[in-house]
């Protein structure tokens, strides 16, 4: 590894007036990710700039109904706060299903916002990628790809995003706040997110030294009743392949209201709009809710070894809407 100098912060701005005025800089907070791309040789900053000691870390009940989710909340108490599972059980299952114990209790949820992609060709670099270095290529596309993405992809990318607890946040039109030494900022949560396009180094609409505060999670009373489904290879922290985030209402039988995002399949945390127009105002049927989740995947593009991905997200869907409704299997 090569030298790196280190400053801890005791102040937001000064965090940023040091990692904005210095392009060799860079934010650490849990560092379960970041220190492992400085080990890989994939992130090269001259300094690190410890942000763990600002004020953070709260989960704050908003006179609205909403959450304030600080950036600094460790993923462990996230998941533990009492308003995140009553109100919104989607994202403390995430969390809980989303790492290792030991790594939940050191990752923040800023920065599993800005979580790398868990691509080998990205985190080996001798291999082509465009995401860490632009215009070399991307090994992937003939390569080992069965846990790569199949919506959201470009001929440049086919990286899946990794993060869990941002699929229900997706569902949930969860919002961004960032500060930069001109002020605020608020991102809605599908704007945060960048698809590859041409620019897959280009994950998201942040500036160099622009430092996420919190997330914001708007009040919505049908989230009470929502649930995070996960199909990975194994049990034991294992990435998605496939993951489902729902909450749905119900008003004689039909679907007044829905949510739905995916995990696992796509370059960013996916919004289901596909499946949601279908959904509303349908029966809470099988029938409805094959045709949606047909309709969300028809768009994919898989490679042979994810060629399965599109039907197992079209069998997670309709599995996440029948246990939501009480629908025999």
């Amino acid at each position: 590894m090569h030298p790196i100098s280190y400053l801890r912060a005791a102040r937001v701005e000064a965090a940023v007036r040091a990692v904005q005025g210095d392009p060799g800089s860079a934010f650490l907070a849990g560092g379960t990710t970041e220190v492992d791309l400085l080990r890989q040789h994939v992130r090269t900053p001259r300094r690190l700039v410890d942000v763990n000691w600002l004020p953070l870390t709260g989960v704050e009940e908003l006179p609205d109904g909403a959450l304030r989710i600080g950036a600094l909340a460790r993923m462990s108490d996230t998941a533990e706060s009492p308003a995140v599972r009553e109100r919104f059980p989607m994202v403390a299952q995430a969390l809980e299903v989303g790492a290792s114990p030991q790594l939940r209790h050191m990752a923040s949820m800023g920065g599993n916002m800005m979580q790398a992609v868990r691509c080998g060709y990205y985190r080996d670099h001798q291999a082509a990628c465009n995401k860490r270095e632009p215009g070399t290529g991307c090994s992937a596309l003939l390569g080992v790809s069965r846990g790569h993405a199949v919506l959201g992809t470009s001929e440049h990318c086919i990286a899946t995003h990794p993060s869990d607890v941002a699929v229900p946040f997706a569902a949930l039109d969860a919002v961004i706040h960032t500060r930069t030494l001109a002020g605020e900022r608020r991102y809605a949560f599908e704007e945060f997110f960048l698809e590859p396009g041409s620019t897959p180094d280009r994950e998201h609409p942040l500036e160099h030294g622009e430092l996420i505060t919190a997330i914001e999670v708007p009040a919505l009373p049908m989230a009470r009743r929502s649930l995070y489904l996960k199909v990975r290879d194994r049990e034991s922290y294992a990435f998605a392949l496939v993951s489902v985030a729902a909450t749905l209402s119900l008003m004689d039988g039909a679907i007044s209201d829905v949510r739905i995002a995916l995990g696992g399949v796509a370059t960013r945390p996916w919004r289901a709009h596909r499946a949601e127009a279908v959904l509303r105002g349908a029966p809470a049927t099988d029938e409805s809710f094959t045709r949606a989740a047909q309709e969300e995947l028809a768009p994919a593009r898989t490679t042979p070894m994810n060629a399965f991905k599109p039907e197992l997200a079209r069998r997670t869907i309709v599995r996440a809407l029948r246990t939501l409704t009480g629908s025999a299997s």
